[in-house]
């Protein structure tokens, strides 16, 4: 069987839903044979609806009535009585029109949804329905698969063209060499007999997709041995001297993450590698030493930060550290007579060069760029990091920074390629941040705190999950909770920041709340990766339940950076119980704690897709699973050894160039 053939070929899929099927990234059979089912029905465990728990459920029962209404925007509830010999529940459905009229008067039908508490009653939500002599019928399969819509093409319609290939599908040749089983685990997962047959499938196809990725992260190792730089040798005299006249003690990540890198860059193969570190572990510092012995050694440093203002404060705070023991200077879009400075640059006489997007332009030119330092580094593509790369003689020495701490199972697969150092202290003087969760209802107390910081000259972050109140949803927004706060607090300057602000609108209220010209600043998580602002000591989230713990984690990182105490108040959408997400963030303050439970709750395409580092593509594999990564990467390791060419595998190789391509440093 070729995956590689258009779905057209498949019994069932015209033009007209191919076109739909394409606009969701399926256009092969290997596209569609890989559409796997997000979960399974098995309708033999049938409860009676007197017996149900909240939770997963599954009922035989009729439809005693069913309507159909409209809510505000296109949002529409539909609601049915189902009722069995031992009672009734109710049933809704949102924004599923055409149930009300999928059902017949006297028929019983299978109903399997959750059972959730809502307004102090319980419903079974979104369930599937299957009418039941159809389930029943000799013919039929004891396990039903739920495949995710595609637009118009609803699960059923997968079930029918995966039916139409069964019998091609039993011929799927292997992938990888010495695995054998792929074709039966394809079966198991599409047409199971138990939930266990198909749990044992997605646990082979998962293996599978875990050893394109962790090869992939080989194979780039194994070329960027192959890349050669310029060593840069420290001048361990002139370091220990000026690390023993700073005004502050190291912590020990910090030291032993600049020790890891004095030695990666001391080498002819260029550096690459990731420096994590929770938020205010002192990543800056970190780079700023590595700067310092790039430029004792006679080479530049570029730092690209993701935004002016980021951009501008490194400036100030490492232009007090170094004195005129370091030549810094820099360039943003608003930089004042930039090509007399670019002139400096291209001249080498400047050291160390901070700047943001400018850093790349075609016009600015190094003289002995040696080490490129990338700020955030989730905050720019690949393309954006190959530029700067690119602007070096020989390939430069690369330290990347990011203030996501990253799960050990992470860094073996998505950053399996990168050394990585870790920053899990925090420096002396920090303080914890008090964070208390909120009912909407009962906020009384939060405002009262936080008019009491106002009144003691200290600034506050609001923040919302919108912009405006377009929409559906009912989350509160920027613009409608700026003119509530505003009035709230009538005497205090209170401004607004969202994403679709033009930079240098951001950056120009950025820089008014960093210098205190802002004493409420009402913004969306565009200041997640921000300013250092000490005198901000409370950050209030609303509807902080809609958040990953992640995000959460960074939002309360901009408040706590200087000597006061800081708070953080995580106001819930609503008046029921906290989630887990928020009682786990009210009462740890460890980043990479947070960063396991929420790749356990969320799982990392969410959390860790915007990094950009590959193809975070993962649509099968858990990440959380060690025993299956170490089982894929026990198999790299022999396709390594047994040096298998690649060209021989298409298929694999295809795959394979999917998350090499993005992660390589060439």
């Amino acid at each position: 069987m070729d995956l590689a053939r258009p779905i057209e070929e498949v019994k069932g899929i015209g033009p007209k839903t191919a076109e739909v099927l394409n606009k969701a990234g399926i256009f092969t059979l290997r596209d569609l044979v890989y559409h796997l089912p997000r979960d399974y029905e098995n309708f033999q465990q049938a409860q009676n609806i007197a017996d149900l728990k909240p939770g997963k459920a599954t009922v035989r029962a009729r439809v005693e009535s069913i309507t159909s209404r409209r809510l505000r925007g296109r949002l529409t509830l539909t609601e049915a009585t189902l009722r069995d010999k031992t009672g009734a529940i109710k049933a809704i459905w949102f924004n599923q029109p055409y149930r009300a009229k999928q059902f017949t008067e006297h028929h019983e039908y299978y109903f399997s949804g959750e059972m959730k508490l809502s307004y102090g009653r319980y419903q079974l939500q979104n369930p599937s329905a299957i009418q039941s002599d159809e389930y029943d019928a000799p013919t039929s399969d004891k396990i039903q698969p739920i495949y995710p819509a595609r637009g118009s093409i609803k699960s059923p319609d997968f079930k029918k063209f995966l039916k139409s290939m069964q019998d091609n599908i039993a011929l799927i040749p292997d992938m990888i060499p010495n695995y054998k089983g792929r074709a039966d685990a394809l079966l198991d997962v599409h047409f199971p007999d138990s939930i266990e047959q198909a749990k044992k499938g997605r646990e082979y196809l998962a293996v599978e997709e875990l050893f394109s990725l962790l090869l992939a992260a080989r194979l780039n190792r194994e070329e960027n041995q192959k890349l050669h730089t310029a060593p840069i040798e420290a001048d361990m005299t002139k370091f220990k001297q000026f690390i023993e006249k700073l005004p502050f003690k190291l912590t020990n990540a910090q030291r032993l993450a600049t020790w890891e890198i004095i030695q990666d860059m001391n080498n002819e193969i260029p550096m690459n590698r990731l420096l994590q570190g929770d938020v205010g572990s002192g990543k800056t510092m970190v780079a700023a030493l590595s700067s310092f012995v790039a430029a004792n050694a006679g080479f530049q440093t570029a730092l690209m930060a993701p935004t002016e203002v980021l951009a501008t404060q490194h400036a100030e705070s490492l232009s007090k550290l170094f004195g005129d023991k370091l030549r810094i200077a820099l360039l943003t879009g608003s930089t004042k007579r930039k090509p007399e400075l670019k002139k400096h640059i291209k001249a080498g006489e400047v050291d160390l060069v901070i700047g943001t997007h400018a850093l790349i332009t075609d016009d600015t030119q190094f003289k002995n760029l040696g080490l490129a330092i990338i700020d955030e580094q989730h905050r720019f593509g690949v393309a954006q990091r190959q530029k700067l790369l690119a602007k070096a003689h020989t390939m430069p020495h690369l330290l990347s920074m990011t203030a996501t701490p990253i799960p050990r199972s992470l860094q073996l697969t998505i950053f399996g390629d990168l050394a990585v150092s870790v920053l899990d202290e925090l420096p002396a003087g920090r303080q914890p941040i008090t964070t208390k969760i909120v009912s909407p209802s009962s906020t009384k107390q939060m405002w009262d705190a936080i008019e009491k910081e106002l009144e003691a000259k200290h600034q506050a972050y609001y923040i919302c999950k919108k912009i405006d109140d377009k929409g559906e949803s009912e989350l509160k927004s920027v613009k409608s909770e700026v003119q509530k706060i505003s009035h709230r607090f009538p005497n205090y300057n209170v401004a607004y920041l969202h994403g679709k602000m033009k930079p240098a609108e951001k950056d120009e209220i950025m820089t008014l709340f960093a210098n205190g010209g802002i004493d409420i600043l009402v913004s969306t998580t565009v200041v997640e990766v921000g300013v250092n602002v000490p005198n901000a000591t409370v950050m209030v989230i609303a509807d902080a339940d809609q958040y990953g713990l992640s995000q959460l984690h960074q939002l309360r990182g901009r408040v706590g950076r200087g000597s006061a105490a800081s708070y953080c108040y995580l106001v819930n959408s609503t008046s029921d119980s906290p989630t887990r997400r928020l009682r786990e963030i009210e009462h740890s303050q460890d980043g990479f704690y947070l960063a396991e439970v929420d790749l356990k709750l969320r799982g990392p395409g969410e959390i860790y897709g915007a990094l950009q580092h590959g193809a975070m593509d993962l649509r099968i594999a858990s990440i959380t699973d060690t025993k299956l990564i170490h089982q894929a990467d026990k198999l790299v390791k022999d396709f390594r050894k047994n040096a298998y060419d690649m060209l021989e595998y298409k298929e694999l190789s295809a795959t394979v160039r999917k998350y090499q391509r993005l992660t390589t440093l060439n």
